[in-house]
């Protein structure tokens, strides 16, 4: 420890006392002052408390490292011409001077006046650099992710570091394997130690690492892999292993796909059950060729997106109509204050969301039914015509309250996260959406099969004047049927809020595959919907991993249905119902 060192050291303890600065834990202060120590140390010494103070995780030894190559480390003289390292603050003033902080105590440097005092940036004298040093600095701010709180951030630098190229780096992640508790960083400091160690000279070093990524079927360490198996310099055992290894990973790699792939079909056909479930009562119990059905999915969206911001700020809207009165335009406006919701009662306005778009869904089904359908029952294409119609004015209305562009939905935090099995990610919001579809079948089997108003459905679709003949009100059977339909597609916009964006045509991407759906897997039929449309949405997926376009996958899909239903028209489950009559 030379001269300068000591004269540093004494001023850091005589810092405190001269100047009445805060109180530091024991820990800050043995960071401080190892900070202080790194600062004016010589090589190697230097290099060796740098490592120390990466391996504290401080936030401070992350401000010091990361200001240190941008000039932002001075050394101040105090009036005792003692040289005491600072950190020039960020902010700089309209002449270009900065605050600057004592790394020693924390404390501003005052002037005499007791004011913080100002340097000009380009007067001070900021601690040397050279490119060791700046890559040795860079190596301790990667080395301080490892010591982060958040598991993805240490796993996050365990990569980078297994990607430096450097087996310098190998005892560090050594010893941060025998102090990580968490499996998934485990697994990553396996793998970025075994990555280190291909670039070994020594063959049993690489086969063994070679082994060790074959074993976790490590897909981040494929490309290395295959580089190391085509160098022709590469060991010809060496290179077996690699080849053997590359096999394996990318066989997993294939089965993920597969698995994620149905699974993706599976949650794709779920949206699309919901969808067309709703679809299946109008059109296949009722006959009624509904088209404005998509802008039914589109109020169970709207609904979501409005009842997310009355738990927020509030909702606020106004209509100018095209109309003029007394040379001023007609308008009018809504405001729905909020209730500034936060944390969990915030992110609860999903579960409150779901039944109010149902029921949403299912009041504008009951007001189009009672303005427009009844008076279009076995009449199919004046219905489509009329629904066509409904469809349009619709659209616009969304328009006028919600405007042209689409709105966002935020989804709550318990639907945002997933967890691997085996590589194979599987995202919440997906999970939910097939067990709430299944909740969803079930519930509307059990509505249709085991409830009066589901007999009554029953009967009126078999034979509706002899329903009416027994008494049964078959005007209130059709429209409770219709607005349970359209309380159905309702749901769906729920779920499609929390996928997408909303906007005025959400409902007619999915109104052409939901007929489809419907069709395919029988008119009317409850059972033939559900298979029809987890087929359609997993045929689709899987043509789109073979094909490599969606467009593609999508017209293959559209022929085979055309080729399936020239073979049974009646689709998967024919049943006789008055649509068919």
């Amino acid at each position: 420890m030379n001269f300068k060192l000591i004269t540093l050291i004494a001023a850091v303890c005589l810092w405190s006392p001269l100047t009445g600065a805060a109180e530091l834990t024991p820990k800050d202060s043995e960071i401080r002052a190892k900070l202080v120590q790194a600062i004016l140390a010589e090589e190697p010494a230097r290099e060796t408390l740098l490592l120390e103070l990466a391996d504290t995780g401080s936030q401070l030894v992350r401000e010091v490292f990361s200001a240190w190559p941008r000039d932002r480390v001075i050394l101040y003289e105090d009036s005792e011409n003692r040289s005491v390292p600072a950190l020039l603050e960020e902010e700089e003033d309209a002449q270009g001077r900065v605050r600057a902080t004592l790394i020693a105590t924390g404390e501003r440097i005052k002037s005499e006046d007791g004011q913080p005092q100002k340097f000009d940036i380009t007067e001070v004298a900021p601690v040397d650099t050279d490119g060791p040093l700046r890559q040795l600095l860079q190596q301790g701010i990667d080395l301080l992710a490892l010591s982060a709180v958040d598991p993805d951030a240490r796993r996050s630098a365990v990569l980078k570091l297994g990607n430096s190229q450097k087996p310098d780096n190998i005892p560090l992640l050594k010893a941060k394997l025998v102090k990580e508790a968490h499996p998934e960083v485990k697994q990553a400091i396996h793998e970025a130690i075994a990555l280190l160690q291909l670039g070994s000279s020594d063959p049993e070093i690489q086969i063994e690492a070679v082994r060790s990524l074959e074993s976790m079927k490590s897909i981040g360490c494929l490309e290395a892999l295959k580089k190391l198996a085509s160098n022709e310099e590469t060991d010809p055992g060496v290179a077996k292993a690699t080849v053997r290894a590359v096999g394996i990973i990318e066989a997993h790699i294939s089965w993920i796909n597969f698995v994620g792939t149905i699974f993706r079909g599976m949650s794709l056909g779920s949206i699309l059950l919901i969808v067309a479930l709703g679809l299946a009562i109008t059109f296949g119990l009722m006959g009624i060729i509904n088209m404005a059905h998509g802008e039914m999915i589109a109020v169970g969206a709207y609904t979501c997106y409005v009842v997310q911001n009355l738990f927020g700020t509030g909702f606020s809207f106004s209509i100018t109509l095209p109309i003029n009165w007394g040379g001023n335009p007609i308008s009018f406006g809504l405001q729905l204050p909020g209730l500034n919701a936060s944390g969990a009662l915030y992110e609860s306005y999903f579960l409150f969301a779901i039944p109010l778009s149902f029921l949403m869904a299912a009041l504008a089904g009951i007001l189009i039914e009672r303005a427009v359908i009844q008076f279009l029952y076995r009449r199919p294409l004046e219905s489509l015509l009329a629904t066509w119609g409904v469809s349009l004015v619709m659209q616009q209305c969304f328009r006028m309250v919600f405007g042209a562009n689409n709105v966002q939905v935020n989804s709550p935090s318990w639907l945002l996260g997933h967890f691997s099995v085996d590589d194979i990610i599987f995202g919440y919001n997906r999970i939910f959406v097939v067990a709430f579809a299944v909740l969803i079948v079930i519930g509307t089997w059990m509505l249709l099969t085991k409830t009066p108003l589901g007999l009554l459905i029953r009967s009126v679709m078999q034979n509706r004047d002899m329903a009416a003949c027994i008494g049964v009100r078959t005007n209130r059977v059709n429209m409770l049927t219709f607005a349970l339909g359209s309380g159905l597609a309702g749901l769906a916009g729920a779920f499609l809020s929390q996928i997408g964006n909303v906007g005025p045509s959400l409902g007619q991407s999915y109104i052409v595959d939901s007929f489809m759906t419907v069709v395919v897997g029988g008119v009317g039929s409850i059972v033939g919907t559900v298979c029809s449309a987890i087929g359609i949405g997993t045929a689709d997926q899987i043509l789109q991993q073979v094909t490599g376009s969606p467009v593609t996958g999508k017209i293959v899909v559209l022929v085979a249905i055309i080729l399936f239903l020239q073979w049974k028209p009646g689709g998967l489950f024919a049943i006789r119902n008055r649509s068919l009559d």
